[in-house]
Order: structure tokens, then C-alpha cells, then sequence
């Protein structure tokens, strides 16, 4: 089955852009949901985006500046953040949602995908 490895984390300024890479490996993407989470420090885990077939769509906190994309032949989703902020900083973590999974129904809560990277650190410094 296809696991999920995160990159591309790191240390910026506010407004720097930087770019995450989630890559499947053990497997492949193809036919499932990617999502996009970041954790902060003691907080909860929150949805950033998601990317169903062709068609993205974002939480309302990064909308405008975050965007995903695809490339397919690398199997590989990216997460394009631009204009960043300190509250920007968090644990941000790739999810997939198998063809054959069934659990959730929000595309936007945790439960709904059943692959998980180990996160990939980012820190905005103001």
C-alpha cells in the first residue's frame, strides 16, 4: 500500500514563500485524495487544503496565498505557501484517502484519510 513522505520544511521570514513536497512511495497516488494539515503548538490539528482529482480547495486562513498542485509523473503533491506568517508556523502533514477507504465524510477532518506522512517542519520568524 502507498505511504506518504512530506518535505520541504524549514525556517523563513514573514512573507518568504516556501514549497512542501508530499511523494508517494511503497505505492501510488493515483485514485486518491491528498489533504494537507498543519498542527501548531498546542493546538488542534487543522485542515489546509485539499486536492481532489484537478480541483483544490483551501482553508479560508490560507486561501489566496496557499496552493496545491500535482505532478503526476513524479507522484507528487506539492504545497506552494506564499506571503508567510508567524502563525503560518506549524507541523504540516500530507494525507491520503485510499480509493477503497470509507471513513469520514468531511474532506476537511482528519478521519477522512487513512495514509499520513510524519509531518515536515515550518517556522515563520516575524
Amino acid at each position: 500500500q502507498v505511504q506518504v513522505l512530506e518535505s520541504g520544511g524549514g525556517l523563513v521570514q514573514a512573507g518568504d514563500s516556501l514549497r512542501l513536497a508530499c511523494a508517494a512511495f511503497e505505492g501510488t497516488f493515483s485514485g486518491h485524495l491528498i489533504g494537507w494539515f498543519r498542527q501548531a503548538p498546542g493546538k488542534d490539528r487543522e485542515f489546509v487544503g485539499v486536492l481532489a482529482g484537478r480541483t483544490p480547495a483551501y482553508a479560508d486562513s490560507v486561501k489566496g496565498r496557499f496552493t496545491i498542485s500535482a505532478n503526476n509523473a513524479k507522484d507528487t503533491v506539492y504545497l506552494w505557501m506564499n506571503s508567510l506568517q508567524p502563525e503560518d508556523t506549524a507541523v504540516y502533514y500530507c494525507a491520503a484517502r485510499s480509493p477503497t477507504y470509507t471513513g469520514g465524510t468531511d474532506v476537511a477532518r482528519a478521519t477522512y484519510y487513512d495514509k499520513w506522512g510524519q509531518g515536515t517542519q515550518v517556522t515563520v520568524s516575524s
